[in-house]
Formats: structure tokens, sequence, C-alpha cells
């Protein structure tokens, strides 16, 4: 099987009250987490205030058809595709959907937030480094 990997950035459309936040994040991870392993998607999801930054890992159907369901969710706007690649491993694929993130998290990186200088590659680097170092869950 051959394996892709799709990044994105996108502006998020969450309401900014912290309830409300909360468990919209809540809802999207549950969905993640319950139908992602049914399609062998992997990956991980980066939140603040203003933005989602999301990798997914997996067959490249499934991949895309996820991707497809992101750009239709009212949640997210300007969706920016970074990148879609084949890989030959996954580096989330001990989680059906890491996240990262709070309305309030400062990312101390080199991590830059413009889809026009960002890159797939930059968001995974970040992510993995997040994750690995235990600010995901």
């Amino acid at each position: 099987m051959s394996l892709y990997r799709l990044a994105y950035l996108s502006s998020n459309r969450l309401e900014r009250e912290p309830a409300l936040f909360r468990n919209e994040i809540d809802r999207i991870l549950a969905a993640s987490r319950r139908n992602n392993p049914a399609v062998d998607v992997t990956g991980a999801l980066l939140f603040s205030s203003g933005f989602f930054g999301q990798v997914l890992e997996g067959p490249q159907t499934a991949v895309e058809a996820t991707f497809e369901r992101i750009q239709q969710d009212q949640r997210h706007s300007n969706v920016a595709l970074l990148d879609c690649v084949p890989i030959i491993g996954r580096t989330f694929g001990d989680w059906s959907m890491a996240y990262v993130g709070s309305p309030s998290i400062s990312f101390q990186s080199d991590l830059v937030l413009d889809p026009e200088l960002l890159t797939g590659d930059a968001l995974v680097s970040t992510l993995r480094s997040l994750v690995l170092d235990g600010v995901g869950a």
C-alpha cells in the first residue's frame, strides 16, 4: 500500500468563548479518532486562536476524502493545501489524531503561519516535535 501525507493550514471559525471552543475541539478530535482508524488515516492537529494546521497520513484516496470533508467544514476558512506527497512511512503512526493547541497557546518556534511561506515539511516537523515533547494529546 502506498502512503501519502497531506498538510494544510486554515483559519478557524470557532467561537472564542473558552467553553464553546473546548467543546468544538473535543467534537473534532472525537470524530477524527473514531473515523480515521476505519480508513487507515493517522495524523496530528495544531490549533490556536487563529488557525488550524493539520497533517493527514494514509492511503491517498482516504487522505483526500478526509481533506475534502475538512474543506467543506464551516469551522474552517481560507484552507491552504501545503503539500500532498507520497511518503515511505508515517510520522504520526501511533495517533489516529494527535492534538496540540489551545486558544491562548503561543508557539515559540520557527513555524511561519503564512500559507505562502509555510511548507508541509515545516508543519510536520513542528507538530512532531510538539507531540513527542508531550505538548500534545
